[in-house]
This record gives C-alpha cells, sequence and structure tokens, in this order.
C-alpha cells in the first residue's frame, strides 16, 4: 500500500466521516478496486472498521467505513501524555486558579498572535479562512464551508484533545477566543462537540442583525 494514498484515505475518513468505498473512490479519484484494497490493508492494521448497512431495508447493503480510536490515533494529539502530567503538576502546584492562569494566558497570546494574521481580512468569511488556516497549521484541520447566509466553522481534529478532556476551560477559553477575534456582531454556537460525543467541532458562524 503506498503511503500517500494511505493516509489519504485515513484523513478522507477523519475529515468526511464514515464513507463508503465508492465514496472514497470518486472523493480521491482513486478506482474502486484500489480503494478497497487499501482499505482491507488498514483492516488488517484495526486502522478501519466498517458496517454493512441497508438503508430502506431493500437492495444489497453497502459498507460504510470509518476510523476506529486507533485510527483517529493517527493523526497529532500534541503529547498527550506531557501534557496531562504538567497540567497535573500545575493544580498540585497552584490549584484551580493556576490553571485559570494558564488558560488565560494562553487565550491572551493566542488572541495577539491570531489578529496579526486576521489584519488584512475584511469580510467575515475571508477572516473565517484565515482563522482555520491558522488553526489547521496547529493541527485542528479545520476549514469552512458555506451554508446558505451563514457559515460553518469546522475542526475535524482538536490537537489539545487530552488538555481539553482534563479541563473543560480549554474548550471555553477557544469559543471566547473566537468571539473576540470575530467580535460582538457575530454569533457563533456551536453545533457539534467532540468532547461531548460529537465526531469533530462546528461552529455555526452569522452575523447578527
Amino acid at each position: 500500500m503506498s503511503d500517500r494514498t494511505r493516509n489519504r484515505l485515513l484523513q478522507a475518513l477523519k475529515v468526511s466521516g464514515p464513507q463508503t468505498a465508492a465514496d472514497l473512490s470518486k472523493g480521491l479519484d482513486v478506482t474502486p478496486v484500489a480503494v478497497r484494497q487499501h482499505l482491507d490493508g488498514l483492516l488488517s492494521e484495526a486502522l478501519v472498521e466498517y458496517e454493512d448497512s441497508r438503508q430502506g431495508g431493500v437492495g444489497r447493503p453497502k459498507r460504510v467505513w470509518s476510523l476506529t480510536q486507533k485510527g483517529h490515533g493517527q493523526f497529532p494529539d500534541n503529547h498527550s501524555g506531557l501534557i496531562l502530567g504538567l497540567l497535573s503538576g500545575l493544580k498540585d502546584l497552584y490549584g484551580t486558579e493556576g490553571i485559570d492562569k494558564l488558560i488565560s494566558h494562553r487565550q491572551a497570546a493566542a488572541k495577539e498572535a491570531y489578529q496579526k494574521e486576521l489584519q488584512s481580512a475584511s469580510t467575515l468569511k475571508s477572516r473565517l479562512d484565515v482563522l482555520a488556516d491558522l488553526r489547521s497549521r496547529e493541527g485542528y484541520m479545520a476549514q469552512v464551508e458555506t451554508d446558505g447566509s451563514e457559515y460553518l466553522l469546522i475542526e475535524n481534529h482538536c490537537s489539545i484533545c487530552a488538555a481539553a478532556t482534563a479541563c473543560q476551560g480549554f474548550c471555553r477559553s477557544e469559543m471566547d477566543l473566537f468571539q473576540e477575534l470575530l467580535g460582538k456582531r457575530v454569533a457563533l454556537p456551536r453545533e457539534e462537540h467532540l468532547l461531548t460525543g460529537g465526531r469533530r467541532c462546528v461552529y455555526r458562524v452569522r452575523e447578527l442583525a
């Protein structure tokens, strides 16, 4: 199996979720036979799994492929073990107040760095595009989709998942950061949340009247 095709398949399942071999073939411009061969290889490595679904109860069942927990583990998580150890040590030394100060410091530093990149973006869409690019560089696999007059800011991976799981304050801080960057005249409720069972984090962004 070529590493390039292997990685493209894993990323397609990570970004777009469960898909059939035909869906993957079309999206990646790889022949269905080749896709099935690669999926079998990933299956043998326990990186993917499948479920046969018979939609509507008629016709041949469709085999829908998805990532296993091990498959999701192929994406970076910013050294989760080290992060958890540091957070635990910080809490032991300084209590929850120390954690809160760390989160506030991280948010302020990110705001300063992001604002420099956003200076030339004049529209909401352009600001979201820049923000998604910045987040992708940090491992969040972010993208922006247009949904009518609104936008979806999607993060397909959480590069600080271990820290966010240990302390929900990180998630709240990132929502506050987005709000600060996009302004008070923008609403951005979170529609999906990776840490509460979602496949990814999704924010619906719209300008307020």
